[in-house]
């Protein structure tokens, strides 16, 4: 007798998993369908954006913007940023500054504009972009461009004779789109391309690579960073109002130690 009630509720039990729904435990009453009810969305990982998203009367979705806030928070003095500029963003002592993590700025890269063109202006003049926009010469004369920055020049991909009648001047930076490959030794020389690309009348430049959201984005940042004083925070979110980028973490990494090198040094 004993045998057969255990085989009974083994047999209980194993409908119930056949079934795609777990039996409530014995003691408890559950809701009407509670056990096909979603489980209750993440908090976020900032001490400030949990207690937006759990602060009475404020909607748990804003928590986004109060994360976003926080980090804007890290942004150096001086900037020209409009939004600092207007007073939106929020500043704190030098002193005070905690570090940007890496996951912070790609949860701020997965929000806002995600889709993409094969190019689009993301400043005045400069154009960010992907392969196919760079091997179509008739669309490169279409929008007047003077000057191709290739983030992933190689002998089988970009040359400078590509463009040969079209009066463009090349760069290519032979760049892997690599957690591991040192791209900061590009920041520069990239920098001082494009500043003098949009220095010249009419100039206009693209920067591009295979899909043109990880390398070329990065040159991109790094460009807002040094020539026009912002932030890697202001400089993400000037570049998405107008194009999704994705640089990978070893990018983001190095991008995050120049926008403390640059800090610091203005903070001297």
């Amino acid at each position: 007798m004993q045998n057969k009630t255990v085989l009974s509720r083994a047999q209980h039990r194993w409908q119930g998993r056949r079934s795609g729904v777990s039996q409530p435990c014995s003691g408890v009453s559950p809701s009407p369908a509670s056990f096909l009810q979603p489980p209750p969305p993440p908090l976020p990982l900032t001490c400030r954006g949990r207690r937006a998203a759990t602060t009475p009367g404020m909607c748990p979705g804003n928590w986004l913007w109060a994360s976003m806030t926080f980090m804007a928070r890290f942004s150096r003095g001086g900037s020209r940023s409009p939004a600092r500029a207007a007073g939106h963003l929020e500043d704190t002592a030098p002193a005070q500054h905690p570090l940007l993590s890496v996951f912070e700025l790609e949860r701020l890269l997965f929000t806002g504009k995600t889709a993409c063109n094969h190019a689009d202006e993301v400043w005045p003049g400069l154009y960010l972009g992907d392969q196919d926009i760079a091997a179509n010469r008739r669309e490169l004369s279409r929008l007047g461009i003077t000057h191709v920055l290739n983030a992933s020049h190689s002998k089988w991909r970009g040359t400078p004779e590509a463009y040969e009648g079209l009066g463009i001047r090349y760069l290519g930076v032979e760049a892997h789109d690599s957690p591991a490959f040192d791209m900061s030794i590009h920041f520069q020389p990239a920098a001082d391309f494009i500043h003098r690309a949009l220095s010249r009348p009419g100039g206009k430049i693209l920067v591009h690579c295979a899909v043109g959201v990880s390398r070329s984005a990065t040159l991109v940042l790094a460009y807002l960073m040094l020539y026009h004083q912002l932030t890697l925070v202001e400089a993400i979110k000037t570049v998405k109002d107008h194009r999704g980028i994705i640089p990978n973490r070893g990018f983001l990494r190095q991008l995050l130690a120049l926008d403390r090198r640059l800090r610091q040094s203005r903070e001297a």
